[in-house]
Order: structure tokens, then sequence, then C-alpha cells
């Protein structure tokens, strides 16, 4: 598989939109990898992982194809992550395609209440340009050549919120950014199915603060990759990547990336691939 990080900020983007804190300035100064886009992902260059409102800007400067994305997962219903008004651009006369295809969303009941009224307000289903498709935590669906897997989050509940497990033969991804330490379901799910990961990215977004519930912080991430590997959901050659970060979190890519050394973690950063095979 290949895995690439699109964007890989939490809402306010970094710099934040209308930030003038240390270390939004410092990100400014630094530039290259420091600065980074609201979180968004795609595998094989095929299968989207979020909606972000800077969709468009991923396409312009991130390689993003969108027009030959068929699949796109939803993880919640945050503005950061599901921007629906961009979803009515695909609607007949503002997209045209050399072939016709229809993009499926793929969410949660909470998650497909503004795609849904998108799609209506566009006349995007009439036209077969969008589709949504609801999904059920922990119960699997195959997207083409892959399975993928919704486990509950630990994230504001009104959001609906899931994170993912993507198997493609006998490679296994985790995507699980907009979430706290899991909850006690997913940790049992995981361990009943004996899900093992060659890939495993893990919500940063509080960075060196302490943060356990809905995000959270680097000694958090330490903690799940630890029980991840004493509850044999590991191989012997797994890789762990810090991602979804915020200016809150008081260290710029250039500032993280040795911590995240000395604990086995890489650090995302926008335009990042990962080669899982």
């Amino acid at each position: 598989m290949k895995f690439q990080y699109l964007g890989t900020a939490a809402a306010e983007g970094w710099p934040g939109i209308f930030c003038q804190c240390e270390f939004c300035k410092k990100a400014i100064k630094a530039g290259g990898r420091n600065i980074r886009t609201r979180s968004q992902a795609i595998v094989d260059d095929k299968l989207l992982i979020d909606f972000p409102p800077d969709t468009y800007m991923h396409v312009l400067y991130g390689g993003l194809d969108l027009a030959s994305v068929k699949h796109c997962l939803l993880t919640h219903n945050h503005s950061d992550h599901l921007y629906p008004e961009d979803i009515g651009m695909r609607r007949t006369g503002f997209a045209h395609f050399t072939e016709e295809a229809c993009l499926t969303f793929y969410g949660t009941e909470g998650v497909g209440v503004p795609v849904k009224k998108e799609m209506e307000d566009a006349r995007l289903e009439r036209d077969n340009r969008v589709a949504f498709q609801v999904i059920t935590p922990f119960h699997p669906f195959t997207v083409e050549e892959y399975t993928v897997i919704p486990l509950r989050a630990d994230h504001s509940a009104s959001s609906d919120p899931v994170i993912y497990v993507i198997q493609k033969e006998d490679k296994t991804l985790l995507y699980a950014n907009d979430t706290g330490y899991f909850p006690d379901v997913s940790w049992e799910y995981l361990e009943k199915n004996e899900i093992k990961f060659d890939f495993v990215s893990l919500d940063c977004t509080c960075g060196l603060l302490d943060c356990s519930r809905g995000h959270m912080g680097f000694s958090t991430c330490i903690e799940v990759k630890e029980r991840l590997i004493c509850t044999g959901c590991t191989k012997e050659n797994t890789r762990f990547c810090l991602h979804h970060f915020s200016h809150n979190g008081k260290a710029i890519y250039d500032e993280l990336v040795p911590l995240a050394e000395k604990e086995g973690f890489l650090v995302s950063y926008d335009g990042m691939i990962v080669r899982i095979e």
C-alpha cells in the first residue's frame, strides 16, 4: 500500500489562520514541513480519508487527483474533517468528467446528515455524482480491494466519530486521529480479532501537553503504542507515526522530530508518503 498524508494539522491549521502565538511564528519562520494544512490522507491514490476545507489546497499543491477518486472515508462531522459545501462543487455544470463516476462517502449516521443535505441541495444523488453509505462501528465493509473496519473513537459524541482499520491483502494500517486513548470497546475488538498492524497513525493534537481524552498528547501516544505491542497488535517491523497537530501543542515539526525518534515514532508532514510493503 501507498499511504500519503495530504494535510496534518488540527482545525486552525498551522500557523493558525488568525494566530500570532510563539509557535505559529516559529512555523512561519522555519517553513517547510512546519507548515501544516487541515488533516486528510489517501491510500493508493484512490481511497481518500476525510474531506476538510483544505481539500482544494491539496488538489492544487498536494497532487490530489480528486476527479478520479471514487471513495472517501469520513472520520466524523467536525468542519476540519468534513466541509460539505465543497462536495456541492461536484454538481452538474460545475464539474466535467471525461468518464462519469460517482464519489461515495462512507460515514456513521451523524456524519451522513450534512453530506445528505448537500447532496439534496445540489441534486448530486439524482445525477449520480455523489452517494453516501452508512457504516456501523465494528462492522467491516469492503471498498474495492480493501476491507475497512470502523472502530469507536474517544472524541465529541455529537460528531459520531470513528477511527479506521484498513486492510489490503496481508497489509493493515490504523488511522486514528481525533481520538483520545481508545475506548475499551475498541481495545477489546482489536484484541479479540488479533489484528496486527504494519503501520499505525496516532492523534497527537496536544503535542507536548498531557492529554488523553478527546485528543492525545505525546505521552498518551507512547502509552497507546506500548499497549498495542503488549497485546500483540503489532508485527516485528510495525511503524508508528504521530499525526494531527495543533499549534497549542508547543512543538513545531523540527522540534518534535528528535523527541519522537527517541520513542520510535515518525512525525507526519504535509505530503509525506509511506510505503507499506
